[in-house]
């Protein structure tokens, strides 16, 4: 059991994809299955132009955020975290959707996010990487570029892979456009599509304690009216649940959350024993053996600790960000930190 904070933690879903991938319908369906659930959502978009189109196709009854005239990964990143929290204390909403411009790279956006869940307690549930088949296709074809090289990232960084309007390429392209995709990314679920349906229980893990990968799909009937494809997620033989062996979490961030001090030189160990592929780690902690509370940034094998004395209620949370890392092994690291 973790022993978190009962506070309520806010999950938030990132859906990437290039231009015209399908990411806007995704978004549509996923509001619709989550007021069906009876749940409340909230949306931060993104458009490089200056007027919302997607926001306007959404409807102006969705509590959202418009974020104009820049790329959440440069120009407005720093705003992101910002209308996060402003979305989160005015509305209260259960989840929070973020729909990238599909220009972005979802790493910036990820450590956005975490800046976010400093000051409030959110956390990044899912990457969902929307991939047009077609449009894939063409950019292998030509196997160079700027937008070959951005949809590779976006694909790299998904948790979940929708391979969209696979309708549009005969069945054994769509089977070489997915091994490609496995190729680029050898962990994310992947569930083929036509016009981004798909059953958003395949996608959402509204229990924000649960700890277990997620659970293998079954195939789905497409005559269900907002279901469609068959899943195919990637399992490694070696690596199984429990007894004793290390399960490698479709996460790409994971986010703790501290109720109690710490001690700050086993603290400091742990972070020099975290595997490569944790590349970034940021948080706020209370230490048992000072008497202030500090700020710590890590990147690059190196730790930085700074003295704050933050103004309101702000959490005491660690936020790890990498490649696919064993979630399960540095929860019992930081078990062992807390007394848990």
């Amino acid at each position: 059991m973790n022993l978190q904070s009962k506070e309520r933690v806010v999950p938030v879903y990132l859906l990437s994809g290039f231009l015209g991938s399908g990411k806007t319908t995704l978004l549509k369906r996923w509001l619709t299955a989550a007021e069906a659930e009876g749940m409340k959502p909230a949306v931060v978009m993104n458009e490089l132009g200056e007027v919302n189109l997607d926001g306007i196709e959404i409807g102006r009854d969705v509590r959202m955020a418009e974020m104009l005239g820049g790329c959440i990964c440069c120009t407005v990143r720093g705003d992101l975290g910002m209308e996060m929290l402003k979305l989160i204390e005015e509305h209260e909403p259960d989840i929070l959707l973020i729909e990238s411009t599909g220009a972005a790279n979802p790493l910036d956006i990820i450590d956005a996010v975490g800046d976010a869940s400093m000051l409030k307690k959110v956390e990044l549930k899912h990457v969902v990487t929307v991939v047009d088949a077609k449009h894939l296709q063409a950019q292998r074809d030509k196997g160079k570029g700027q937008t070959y090289r951005l949809m590779k990232e976006q694909i790299r960084c998904a948790t979940v892979l929708l391979l969209n309007k696979t309708d549009l390429v005969a069945e054994p392209e769509a089977d070489e456009l997915e091994r490609l995709v496995r190729e680029w990314n050898p962990y994310a679920t992947i569930h083929r599509t036509v016009g981004a349906a798909i059953d958003i229980g395949l996608l959402a893990r509204y229990d924000t304690d649960e700890d277990t990968a997620p659970k293998r799909p079954q195939r789905i009937s497409e005559a269900e009216a907002c279901h469609c494809g068959e899943a195919h997620p990637h399992t490694h033989p070696d690596h199984g649940h429990g007894h004793g062996h290390h399960t490698h979490e479709h996460v790409m961030a994971y986010t703790r959350y501290f109720d109690r001090p710490i001690n700050s030189e086993a603290f400091e160990a742990m972070m020099g024993r975290l595997p490569d592929d944790v590349y970034r780690a940021k948080g706020i902690l209370t230490f048992s053996d000072t008497s202030s509370r500090f700020m710590f940034q890590y990147a690059y094998k190196q730790l930085d600790l700074m003295k704050i004395n933050p103004q309101g209620e702000v959490p005491d949370v660690a936020v790890f960000i990498g490649e696919h890392f064993d979630k399960l092994g540095l929860e019992r690291e930081i078990r062992q930190l807390t007394g848990e």
